[in-house]
């Protein structure tokens, strides 16, 4: 498993996060708030960078804007107790999935006040959701593209496949 060392907090949340080409943003409750201000300048900024090496024909000038902007890769784990936070944000967050051409960006809702993963009812809850997301292409709880998973995320298995998936890059 990857070395994981957290400290700080120093400044603002989202500071620095130009500097790497994989960011791993998590926002619990209305923490989220700064982080999707991250998410959606990820977005601008992959489009303003592929619209400038278009016009450029991938001239220096795209180069230089490229090593102001690192990141190519994203994950957004939104993690909350209240089905109801997901409004707050509901119009960002289908912007930011419908804009993402290129997948770069990875959304998480994660609602907590569902009934622990296998039990019976959260697994009745998952499968309505499934269906409804299946057909619509829209999640029942935050009423977005975003596919909102029900428990806590297994922090573990979401750090290892970002590990395995960026090997060489710094997180």
């Amino acid at each position: 498993f990857p070395r994981v060392l957290i400290d700080g907090p120093y400044g603002a949340p989202a500071q620095d996060y130009k500097k790497y080409e994989v960011v791993l943003l998590v926002g619990l409750g209305i923490g989220a708030t700064p982080f999707i201000s991250v998410v959606k300048d990820i977005v601008n900024n992959m489009k303003a960078s592929e619209e400038e090496e278009e016009l450029e024909g991938g001239g220096n000038g795209a180069k230089a804007k490229k090593k102001a902007f690192k990141t190519t890769r994203a994950y957004f784990y939104w993690v909350t107790r209240e089905q109801g936070s997901f409004d707050w944000f509901k119009g960002v967050m289908n912007e930011v999935a419908e804009s993402d051409q290129n997948n770069a960006i990875e959304l998480h809702n994660y609602c907590t006040s569902v009934y622990e993963e296998g039990d019976a009812r959260s697994a009745l809850i998952a499968m309505l959701q499934s269906l409804n997301y299946a057909k619509n292409g829209q999640d029942i709880v935050s009423g977005t593209s975003v596919k909102t998973h029900f428990a806590k995320p297994n922090w573990r298995s979401v750090f290892k496949r970002i590990a395995l998936n960026h090997r060489d890059a710094r997180v």
